[in-house]
């Protein structure tokens, strides 16, 4: 890759004299803990980054100086009282970890940075950024968990009947000026909060879903401007969440609430006001506290809301209740784990959908179709409604030949047949939400709280008048993840795959990324392991996934082996023991901490989790039969037969591989040493076994010759590999140029043909319009991915994110961009060109800034713009088959004194650049 080469250059940087001395140097974002200005820290060290921008070339960051004070005056006086760094000479200018005073929970800092290039001309000082902590220890907590008293029923039947979420609320006085009013609150399973008739917040489902006897995570609002003078009302609905879940048997067998801590809802809430005079107050949850039932009367994240508005008033908590009296809550028993702030993104409504049709069927229900196939909820619209009147709605991803509603594809467990689900479940386990009209009023507007469904059909019923497109809205949620990415390209089918995966992603991204919105909503690790390269192209994951990792360090046995899903439900399927995941499913926990670090260049995790890494490599080791593996879910919703044991040992060697990573990056040599010698006695055993000498890995199918390529075993005997890529290509013939792998083959796929420079044959493939292919389901009118190749109507969902990873194949190979180090500090662009595409353009923002790649091939020649951030460098493969003259910005390139190298590769011109926006013509 020669990293060691592009590295170098910085001192070529000096020498050639490209950097303009006294230009422009300026900052896009400044981060501490990876958020801007974030409310919200609980971290002692915490750390900056900063992204820059210059319109000079080949910028590059010497040294930098930060300053931080819990005074503005001094940050505006360029005065560090808590931290001054000094002048520090290094290129870093992500995860720089703070290093002066203690930090003080609740306290606001102020900081700012001023870097210097290799002249050592400075940018001048950033504007003003700052943090708040949040509480840095268990004993700033003044607030108790509170409950309504209820107790958990001692029947499976009678969870399914009424139980309305509890209302809890406590009146305050504020007779001084308030300076500040932040809000700690926390609610199992989901909470609503208001204060004076308005809610805190456009935060949906919070707080996000953990193993809640291990981490209880909670929310830290601003809620100044809603503190009134005089009188203030708070108050908070919770609804049952992951906290308190039906005891739906899935599949027959699987109740979920066994597997996770649960019990009735409750609220952890802690208000500190900051007084203009300095003094402070506190206001907590306690027994001091009042509740009452609202009108949810029911709430289920699989079955749905019911919610009655007829018991709704005009009370001051915005959302109603006279059917019952305000009563002493209780202070919550039992065992909760430790309270962290939830800095991962809130679910936020991302998008508005109307309605494409209202049809009236011939039962007298309506059918709404929305266009396309999402996540999230609906408001409805009723106008002149009648009280009492009971208004159902159903939700589907499909409809049926005879035109009606199809809920099969989002049932719950494939709960479908009496007695299926347990005492009291329902009998068809479908998505189902229901409003009773309080008849007040000429307008009504509802949507479901602690809920949410994946849905394209809502079929209504029991609507007073006829329904139009304005009735009825849907309201696409997902965590608000910034997006980083962007791709479009010639072929309208990809276009239109970038599209539906994108909105697939979306639809999964509720806390954990799930395997389905609606029939299971888990955290299975072998969907992320597939899928975490694209969700980390299109959007900043880094948050998201560090909490992912803790939901696995969370839910790791005490022997050491990972679960099938985080947090724990139960499932354990084909695993090394009865509690542990299969293999595949279990490197999620690895996999991210190494996405993390090649994507952000994220260290502090693989330090972190060190020792439970440990603790799951030995487990394995121990658990391996002759160093190999024989059992296994293989690659899952492959067409062919499975090559169990092949895929299952290479996993087992991915997990060592990874640690002994690890071990070399931590510099811990002689556990490196132990676990390379390791690794290198798996991948002996598995080409003995498994690889045969006409290069045929184990039955020969497109996945078994994809796994033995993926993961090098043949590397280092060019003549085995030529065989092994042989009979790959017989393997894709055969299938007639259609992929036939699972969710790890399908990934796996394209990174093997782009390591041998075989794109025309991933193009050939990708763009399949017939079964099996992701042209066949967008033919067949798929809005968001299936979960298998083939349609289905009843079993399989249609929301369903793991084929999603020729995503990442779209940048990687179409753009061509790939880090070349950790964090994209050095950058590799070598688009594809593959026969058929003649132009593609896109972006993806990493955390050094914007890496562009945008070509066009036109009259045999090729035109290539390439975008490099500030203090990054990159390598750019230009391919000779174009021709062998190449010019940047008009000048051929041994000329251009904004290229600081370039070398012959067989197949391409390799031009070495610092940052900047470059413009390459190759021609003959």
């Amino acid at each position: 890759m020669n990293i060691r080469k592009l590295a170098s250059l910085s001192i070529v940087l000096v020498l050639s004299g490209v950097l303009l001395a006294g230009e422009k140097i300026g900052f896009d974002a400044l981060t501490c803990d990876f958020r801007e200005n974030p409310i919200g820290v609980d971290n002692n060290q915490p750390v900056f980054g900063w992204i820059l921008h210059s319109s000079s070339d080949n910028v590059c960051q010497k040294s930098y100086e930060i300053i931080v004070s819990d005074r503005l005056d001094d940050i505006e006086h360029y005065k560090g009282e808590n931290w001054s760094s000094g002048i520090v000479h290094s290129s870093n200018n992500i995860h720089v970890k703070y290093e002066g005073e203690p930090l003080k929970s609740f306290m606001r800092y102020y900081w700012r940075v001023r870097i210097f290039d290799m002249y050592g001309n400075s940018s001048g000082w950033s504007d003003v950024a700052s943090f708040q902590m949040a509480m840095l220890n268990e004993r700033d907590w003044e607030a108790q968990w509170i409950s309504d008293g209820s107790n958990v029923p001692e029947k499976m039947e009678d969870f399914y009947k009424d139980d309305p979420a509890p209302l809890f609320g406590r009146e305050f006085t504020i007779e001084k000026k308030v300076e500040s009013a932040m809000l700690y609150i926390s609610g199992l399973g989901y909470y609503e909060a208001y204060l004076n008739g308005r809610k805190i917040s456009d935060y949906f489902l919070d707080t996000g879903w953990t193993a809640y006897d291990k981490q209880v995570l909670y929310n830290v609002h601003d809620i100044s401007n809603l503190i009134e003078n005089g009188n203030n009302k708070f108050g908070a609905i919770v609804g049952n969440g992951w906290h308190n879940l039906v005891p739906l048997k899935f599949w027959g067998r699987h109740i979920f609430r066994n597997g996770l801590a649960s019990g009735q809802p409750i609220l952890k809430a802690q208000l500190r006001i900051r007084y203009a005079d300095g003094s402070t107050e506190t206001i907590s949850t306690d027994e001091n506290w009042k509740v009452t039932q609202s009108p949810v009367l029911r709430n289920s994240i699989f079955l749905g809301e019911y919610y009655d508005a007829s018991r709704e008033d005009g009370s001051w908590y915005g959302l109603k209740n006279k059917t019952s009296e305000w009563n002493p809550v209780y202070i919550a028993s039992g065992s909760m784990g430790s309270m962290s702030v939830q800095t991962s993104p809130p679910i936020r409504i991302y998008k508005e959908i109307t309605p494409k049709s209202v049809i009236r069927q011939p039962d007298g229900k309506y059918l709404f179709d929305m266009g396309e196939n999402f996540a999230g909820i609906v408001r409805i619209k009723l106008k002149e409604g009648i009280k009492g009147q009971k208004i159902s709605l159903r939700y589907g991803e499909d409809i049926c030949s005879d035109g009606t509603i199809n809920v099969l594809t989002s049932v719950a467990g494939q709960i479908k047949g009496l007695g299926v689900g347990g005492p009291g479940a329902p009998d068809i386990a479908w998505q189902e939400d229901i409003y009773i009209s309080s008849g007040e009023g000429e307008i009504e507007e509802w949507s479901p709280r602690f809920t949410f469904h994946s849905f394209r059909y809502v079929e209504v019923s029991g609507w007073p008048g006829i329904p139009d497109a304005e009735s009825l809205i849907g309201l696409a949620l997902a965590a608000d993840l910034d997006r980083h990415g962007s791709f479009s390209s010639s072929n309208t089918m990809f276009n239109c795959l970038y599209e539906v995966i994108d909105r697939t992603f979306l639809s999964n991204v509720f806390s954990v990324q799930s395997d389905c919105p609606a029939r299971e909503k888990l955290g299975y690790g072998g969907d992320i392991v597939a899928t975490a390269g694209s969700y980390l192209y299109n959007y900043n994951m880094h948050t998201f996934y560090r909490k992912s990792v803790r939901d696995f360090a969370n839910d790791q046995r005490e022997n050491g082996g990972i679960t099938e899903t985080a947090p724990y439900v139960g499932i354990s399927d084909k695993g090394p023991d009865v509690e542990s995941g299969p293999l595949g499913w279990q490197l999620a926990y690895p996999y991210l901490i190494k996405q993390l670090y090649e994507f952000y260049g994220d260290t502090s995790l693989i330090n972190d989790h060190f020792e439970s890494l440990e603790r799951q490599v030995r487990f394995l080791c121990s658990s391996a039969q002759d160093d190999l593996y024989s059992i296994g879910l293989s690659d899952h919703e492959s067409l062919d037969e499975k090559p169990v044991a092949l895929t299952s040992s290479l996993f087992y060697y991915h997990h060592v591989k990874l640690f002994a990573e690890f071990a070399g990056i931590l510099g811990k040599k002689e556990i490196q040493d132990e676990y390379i010698a390791k690794q290198e006695e798996i991948k002996q055993k598995v080409i003995q076994k498994f690889i045969r000498e006409d290069g045929q890995a184990d039955n020969g199918t497109q996945t078994a010759q994809i796994f033995a390529l993926w993961y090098q075993l043949t590397d280092d005997d060019d003549d085995l590999k030529r065989r092994l890529v042989g009979k790959l290509e017989e393997a894709l013939i055969k299938q007639e140029w259609h992929i036939s792998t699972g969710i790890f083959g399908t990934k796996m796929l394209f990174d093997v043909l782009r390591d041998i420079e075989k794109e025309d044959w991933a193009y050939k493939v990708a763009d399949q319009r017939t079964f099996p292919g992701w042209g066949y389901m967008l033919d067949r009118g798929a809005t968001t991915l299936w979960e298998t190749w083939a349609y289905s109507d009843d079993v399989y969902s249609h929301n369903h994110p793991m084929f999603g990873s020729v995503n990442e194949w779209f940048y990687q190979s179409i753009l061509g961009i790939n880090p070349l180090s950790p964090g994209f500090k050095t950058i590799k662009i070598k688009p594809g060109f593959p026969h058929g595409l003649t132009w593609a353009s896109g972006h993806y923002q990493s955390a050094y800034g914007v890496i562009g790649s945008k070509w066009s091939i036109q009259n045999g020649n090729l035109n290539l713009d390439v975008e490099i951030p500030v203090n990054t460098m990159a390598e750019i493969w230009l391919p000779l088959k174009y021709g062998k003259v190449i010019h940047e910005n008009g000048s051929k390139i041994n000329r251009s004194k904004r290229i600081l190298d370039f070398r012959t590769e067989t197949t391409h011109i390799v031009v070495s650049v610092g940052s900047g926006i470059y413009h390459f013509q190759v021609s003959d």
